[in-house]
């Protein structure tokens, strides 16, 4: 047993995930992921470093302010992790096949921070039979969601594709707070056990709240 498996009681170095999105939320699922002793990484961002992203995308600094988000969080998280293999793809997601490097992962998280990324996320999902967990973010508000291609109602059936624009925009804390959930739920899927599928998790500030929804044939939608 290596050694986060000895300090932790679990093991998924044999385990896999592509990530697409290396901004508050990345940043958070791929540190809880490496932390938690996952085998490769596979990261998808087109993305450059702004320097009004710094507050919640804690593994980028000032001086990276115009660098690419996946090369550098893969720098940072190899000297966070070494023992991880962690794969950068810089390409802007345009199609399913834009996704193909993720072809051997178990799975894919969604932390783009638009729509239409993350409807191309789910196709491939769909297309290649894997989970997907989605994370959304609007202010100090929300949600987590794991949806697998036949066993639940699809990201955008369950409402947490798209959210409704609060004043209140990226706030660190809840960017760590939904990225680390959607980290938990990943780890799991790898370990099989408190299976999320289907659940819906939404966090207001204050509270979260978990809606099990269900495909239509199972009876209600949400109970």
């Amino acid at each position: 047993m290596n050694q986060k498996a000895d300090v932790q009681g679990f093991d998924i170095s044999g385990c896999s995930a592509a990530i697409l999105g290396c901004g508050g939320l990345g940043t958070n699922i791929a540190v809880h992921l490496c932390g938690a002793g996952i085998g490769r990484l596979v990261l998808f961002d087109f993305d450059r470093i702004e320097a009004r992203n710094l507050n919640r995308q804690f593994f980028y600094t000032p001086q990276d302010v115009g660098r690419p988000k996946a090369t550098l969080l893969r720098e940072k998280l190899r000297a966070f992790a070494p023992d991880v293999t962690i794969e950068a793809v810089e390409r802007k997601i345009e199609t399913p096949d834009d996704l193909r490097e993720a072809d051997d992962c178990d799975l894919l998280l969604l932390a783009a921070d638009n729509t239409a990324a993350r409807r191309i996320g789910w196709a491939y999902c769909c297309t290649a039979g894997k989970p997907c967990i989605n994370g959304s973010l609007d202010g100090f508000y929300g949600t987590v969601y794991t949806a697998i291609p036949g066993k639940a109602p699809d990201p955008e059936t369950a409402g947490c594709l798209m959210q409704p624009r609060r004043k209140t925009r990226a706030v660190s804390a809840t960017a760590g707070i939904i990225g680390a959930l959607q980290a938990q739920c990943a780890i799991d899927l790898f370990l099989k056990r408190n299976d999320p599928t289907g659940i819906l998790y939404c966090y207001d500030n204050r509270t979260i709240e978990l809606l099990q929804l269900k495909n239509p044939t199972e009876g209600a939608d949400a109970t």
